[in-house]
């Protein structure tokens, strides 16, 4: 019997193996990895260095790269590239579309589009880098915002959209980000915001009042989401609320308002409830407490069974903007079906060091986390000390996988792309 499995897994080492060494042989890896680091084992190229605020990427079925803007460039916010070499470098960068924004997939040969207050999407044709044909709309009618205004998408295997729409404040205040001010109980907000809402994938001229449904409730704010068709289930992961020891400072101490509360990853039922604004969870004690706009005190925990508990929980304040479950062959074994999430790094733990500012790995096993993480790429800071995001030298934001495996990751700063590579040295 041992024999067979020893069998078995030299098998796969020479899969994997042989994998690597056909997916990277062309490439052109930067001799730093592009000034991150990454485990060994693992190289990196640099696809592209200034394209602008890059957001979410994704990847056509010719291995072209499309990477949203938050910003227009030249009045448009797409950029196309395209690698005629197969070195890893961009040869080719186009700009395109009317919208600027987030959320960035291809699905059923359709580029779909998350700007702030539409859902667009382009036909893709074969041999045409730039769409040719004008966007149509397939959702309209999201809140004008100026807080948690990007619209990260996702999509299931079953025909239907989701959005995240995210609360436009912090915990839902009477006197917004007031210190002492009372949460608005219940919070309007949430009839439009805070949450996942599910549109029909196929359907154009949507609008979130008629045609929307509210999926699930109590998500401050998702910008990281994702389908994992293994489990068939939506994930996302939540910024946490700010601000605790500023806003309350009888129940939080400065260290607190550094830590807390956790960012948390969650798997998405429709009709969950997750808590925000009146929860937040605390990593350390494990369990949800009652927000201090609520009648919490920093020890009083919330109502059991009343709101869904994270799968796995971050420190506070990290930033998470992308989540990414990993489904090739390219990377060693041990990352199938776990999931990949870019933390964009924080602005708020002051006088505490900045944190974030990376990727990590959940390894998944039997559908579920196994409740550890480790850093995979990190280094974007430039510094091991940062006081502010300012002084940052590149800030993690989206995350794709290529088609022959490897990992594509944006920096929103001023739009670098890193592709990373298993090649075993």
């Amino acid at each position: 019997m041992k024999t067979v499995e020893h069998l078995l897994l030299l098998i796969t080492v020479i899969a994997f193996t042989a994998c690597s060494s056909q997916t990277s042989s062309n490439i052109d890896f930067a001799d730093d990895n592009g000034g991150i680091n990454l485990p060994d084992g693992f190289k990196a190229t640099v696809v592209t260095d200034s394209i602008g605020q890059a957001r979410h990427i994704t990847v056509d079925e010719n291995g072209n790269i499309y990477v949203a803007l938050r910003e227009p460039h030249n009045g448009n916010g797409i950029v196309a590239l395209a690698d005629e070499n197969n070195d890893g470098i961009a040869d080719i960068t186009k700009y395109f579309g009317d919208y600027s924004g987030t959320g960035i997939h291809i699905y059923d040969g359709y580029l779909y589009f998350g700007s702030k207050t539409e859902i667009v999407r382009y036909k893709l044709q074969e041999n045409e880098l730039v769409p040719s044909n004008n966007a149509e709309i397939v959702v309209d009618g999201f809140p004008e915002q100026r807080q948690h205004a990007a619209k990260s998408i996702a999509f299931d295997q079953n025909g239907n959209l989701y959005v995240n729409i995210g609360g436009p404040s912090n915990a839902c205040q009477e006197e917004m980000r007031t210190p002492g001010s009372p949460g608005m109980a219940p919070c309007p907000q949430l009839e439009s915001h805070g949450g996942i809402w599910q549109f029909d994938a196929n359907t154009t001229g949507q609008s979130l009042q008629e045609d929307g449904t509210r999926y699930a409730t109590g998500i401050r704010n998702a910008v990281a989401l994702d389908w994992n068709k293994q489990t068939d289930h939506l994930y996302v992961v939540q910024h946490g609320r700010d601000q605790l020891h500023t806003l309350w400072p009888d129940y939080y101490t400065v260290e607190q308002n550094a830590i807390l509360p956790a960012e948390e990853f969650f798997e998405v039922q429709e009709g969950d409830n997750f808590g925000w604004p009146y929860t937040y969870y605390d990593h350390q004690r494990g369990e949800k407490m009652l927000a201090p706009e609520y009648g919490g005190d920093g020890e009083t925990v919330a109502e059991k069974g009343k709101y869904e508990d994270p799968i796995l929980a971050f420190p506070g304040h990290w930033a998470p903007n992308d989540l990414l479950f990993y489904k090739k062959s390219q990377f060693p074994q041990k990352y199938l079906n776990g999931a990949f999430i870019a933390f964009h790094g924080s602005w708020n733990r002051a006088p505490e060091p900045q944190q974030g500012y990376k990727i990590v790995f959940a390894p998944f096993e039997n559908d579920k986390p196994t409740g550890n993480y480790w850093d995979f790429a990190d280094g974007f800071a430039g510094k091991d000390s940062l006081e502010s995001p300012a002084n940052a030298q590149y800030r993690p934001m989206g995350l794709a996988i290529h088609n022959d495996g490897s990992l594509l990751i944006t920096d929103s700063r001023n739009g670098k792309i890193w592709r990373i590579f298993y090649t075993g040295d």
